[in-house]
């Protein structure tokens, strides 16, 4: 259960740093975790979200919702897994959409996490605690291809791939709209949204570059489209930022302008039909993962299954637009 605390700012505590003034409130909390807190919309000065860097003056009112603490001992739990490659250094998943990868705040138990330690008895036990053997994340709601270590030897190597932006990712994503050109590439830097500190947006400054292919696979009436998307960088949250950016958010994803507002405002009542009744989450799946082997170094290419939610929205988009 999270855990709500105030603070009320002293004069002598005036003009400290907000993320250096949570933590010198408690012993057992550090700046850096003060930091993500804040950067998750957890804090509030005085009212409203802040940035850890904000000075607090005497007076000010913080308030803090501190999360339920997650055991670094991570107990395995049976999980339906759809593996599609494992050997004595990685495993492969094709990861379910509603699945968490790693244990965090609200996310104790039931992550795919747990669900590998049930099926291979050991990650790799470098990096967090809690994330044994996650080299790259997808969001709760994104299904599609995930490599994890086993060894400790493909952990280091597999991070060394990413980090060097070696490793290619293809993904799937019905998006609002029907861009133009029906293909392109946008760089552009990915920061934390300067408002809202739980979304990322496009920022001129203080950001990371971000680099994001595309091509319009199919489009019905320029109202929905199927994109094949590649990313170069892997920032967070980059397919859906950047889609948004482009003016053609992500069908179901109301953290970016994608949600059930936009999609029942579309004009063709068919399409309209099909995708209120189709869509229940974020439509973006991991199609494709290449990269070399980490301890063999043989190139490796994984395909993920289109999942069943995007076939059948497929279908019932084609029977909207063919039907007089």
């Amino acid at each position: 259960m999270e855990e709500e605390r105030t603070y009320q700012v002293q004069a002598q505590e005036a003009g400290q740093r907000l993320d250096l003034f949570l933590a010198s409130k408690d012993a057992g909390t550090s700046r850096s975790q003060c930091k993500k807190w804040i950067e998750e919309g957890r804090v509030l000065l005085n009212g409203r979200t802040a940035k850890p860097r904000h000075p607090v003056q005497a007076g000010d009112e913080v308030r803090v919702r501190v999360p339920e603490p997650v055991s670094p001992e991570i107990t395995p739990e049976f999980l339906p897994l759809h593996i599609l490659y494992e050997d004595e250094h990685v495993v492969v998943v094709n990861k379910a959409p509603g699945v968490v990868v790693h244990p965090g705040a609200g996310h104790a138990s039931g992550t795919l996490v747990h669900g590998l330690l049930d099926h291979c008895e050991r990650l790799a036990a470098q990096g967090s605690p809690l994330r044994p053997g996650i080299v790259h994340r997808l969001d709760r709601e994104t299904s599609g291809v995930l490599v994890v270590a086993k060894s400790d030897r493909a952990y280091l190597r597999l991070i060394e791939q990413f980090k060097e932006h070696r490793v290619r990712k293809t993904y799937l994503a019905f998006a609002h709209g029907s861009p133009r050109p029906e293909k392109g590439e946008l760089r552009t830097l990915i920061g934390r949204h300067p408002i809202d500190r739980k979304r990322m947006a496009v920022v001129d400054r203080n950001g990371k570059e971000a680099v994001t292919q595309w091509r319009t696979v199919t489009s019905w009436n320029d109202q929905v489209a199927l994109l094949e998307v590649r990313i170069l960088t892997g920032r967070t949250h980059q397919i859906r930022v950047h889609c948004q950016h482009l003016g053609h958010p992500l069908l179901g994803d109301p953290t970016y302008g994608g949600g059930k507002r936009k999609s029942r405002a579309l004009p063709h009542p068919r399409i309209r039909d099909a995708v209120l009744h189709g869509v229940q989450r974020t439509m973006l799946h991991a199609r494709r993962l290449e990269l070399e082997h980490p301890v063999t170094g043989a190139p490796l290419v994984w395909e993920a299954p289109e999942p069943e939610d995007f076939l059948s929205l497929r279908t019932a988009l084609d029977a909207a637009v063919r039907e007089p």
